[in-house]
């Protein structure tokens, strides 16, 4: 896992001069991008009520990138108006889901209710999920 980590060329992210930090990871790093994701919503001022659904969702992003995507990806976060932002990308192919019927195949889902924005951004250079979640109440 790399804290210091910058996307591939071509995805779309933080304003020009906006303070990020990110890290790399896979698979067995989840518990960290948990603990990470409990930390920067700390940091960011967000009400204490609301971190627990922030770590869920974006857990829930980051296990499909890992699981769904490709074995390791990458999570930028930053604040913009207030806003804490959180990015995962990872250099898989989409694969639209769940399918009627399934017990799985809701991360996606369960994030969007969880957020207060999501775009997913698909493509020949991977996935991006892009969650907004309100920061300092």
């Amino acid at each position: 896992m790399n804290e210091d980590v910058e996307p591939q060329s071509g995805h779309k992210g933080p304003p020009p001069g906006a303070p990020v930090k990110g890290l790399r990871f896979r698979l067995p790093d989840l518990p960290r991008v948990r603990q990470y994701a409990e930390e920067e919503a700390r940091a960011s001022g967000m009400p204490e009520d609301a971190i627990g659904d922030f770590v869920i969702a974006v857990n829930e992003v980051a296990t499909n990138a890992v699981t769904h995507g490709h074995d390791h990806a990458f999570l930028r976060t930053w604040t913009s108006d207030g806003d804490l932002v959180v990015e995962v990308h990872d250099n898989g192919s989409w694969k639209p889901g769940p399918m009627p019927g399934s017990v799985g195949g809701m991360g996606l889902w369960v994030a969007r209710l969880l957020s207060s924005d999501l775009t997913l951004q698909v493509g020949g250079e991977g996935s991006t999920v892009i969650m907004r979640f309100p920061g300092k109440s």
